[in-house]
């Protein structure tokens, strides 16, 4: 006896696979990229950067302009620029081509007229991309922190560079899932793909200036007094550094805050994306009613 057809709800992973299937190549071809880049840095660039800087050791005449360092340490950092913003690429997917751009051409209409209820749609089209984007954003993440971690002597970034501070976490992960409910939120109640997309990538890149902003709130600091001078660990993330009647201050985030800091800005932006989402089927609720 053959097996049953699948019903359109069935599916719906494999069509919204289908449909945005160009999305998920450019994906695909962004984590590679920005891996081989990280790659070729720590194992090809490294060794001709050290060369350089051996032959500075030497005196005057062998020395090579020290910004050669700069031909390993530069493209590291613009590495971790990409992992950090990548979800603004995710937030104008979503509010474009995901959502926004089937409400707009009636799509959407159609499909919940073939056995698909909304909310099946909704969750389908939210599902398949967070589960690409979590593979995506986790390897990204584990590539970033192995290429920053294995010269560290040639980097001038610390842990607390803001690019640095959210590529090495999963607070990358974090800021995909929330871009991706934000734009679907966006598009659901603009319902036009090229507003929607604006507006997700404007609200998103602001949720993340403003934690960035306020990033170093999210943990307590540590306040040293002295009554003479001192210095913080070079890895210390100073806030402050003064002066009192009787010494000598400073506060600043040690390097084992890291974490604390990274995790708790990590809940804030996916308790913005469970909000985003909720409210996402909220107003679809609303629009089909």
């Amino acid at each position: 006896m053959s097996a049953p057809r699948a019903t359109a709800p069935d599916r719906l992973p494999r069509t919204v696979l289908r449909l945005h299937r160009a999305a998920l190549i450019a994906w695909g071809a962004f984590v590679a990229g920005v891996a081989a880049w990280l790659v070729w840095l720590n194992e090809i660039t490294v060794d001709g950067v050290r060369t350089a800087l051996a032959g500075c050791s030497r005196g005057p005449g062998f020395c090579v302009d020290f910004l050669e360092a700069l031909d390993y340490s530069e493209p590291t950092g613009y590495a971790g620029t990409l992992v950090r913003y990548s979800f603004l690429g995710v937030a104008a997917f979503a509010g474009g081509a995901l959502i926004g751009r089937e409400l707009e051409s009636g799509t959407a209409r159609l499909a919940w007229t073939q056995g698909v209820t909304p909310t099946r749609w909704l969750a389908a089209k939210l599902a398949v991309p967070a589960v690409v984007l979590v593979l995506g954003g986790s390897a990204l993440v584990l590539v970033f922190r192995w290429g920053w971690a294995a010269n560290r002597d040639l980097m001038g970034d610390n842990w607390a560079f803001a690019d640095v501070f959210v590529a090495r976490g999963p607070a990358t992960v974090a800021y995909a899932l929330c871009a991706l409910a934000v734009g679907t939120l966006t598009a659901l109640l603009l319902g036009r793909a090229l507003p929607a997309l604006a507006v997700s990538v404007a609200a998103t890149g602001l949720l993340s200036l403003v934690l960035e902003h306020g990033r170093d709130a999210l943990w307590p600091a540590v306040t040293r007094t002295s009554p003479t001078p001192f210095e913080l660990p070079g890895d210390a993330w100073q806030l402050a550094r003064g002066r009192t009647g009787t010494g000598h201050y400073a506060t600043y985030h040690p390097a084992s805050h890291f974490w604390p800091l990274h995790l708790v800005e990590t809940g804030i932006v996916l308790a913005v994306a469970v909000l985003a989402t909720a409210a996402a089927f909220a107003v679809l609720r609303r629009r089909t009613a």
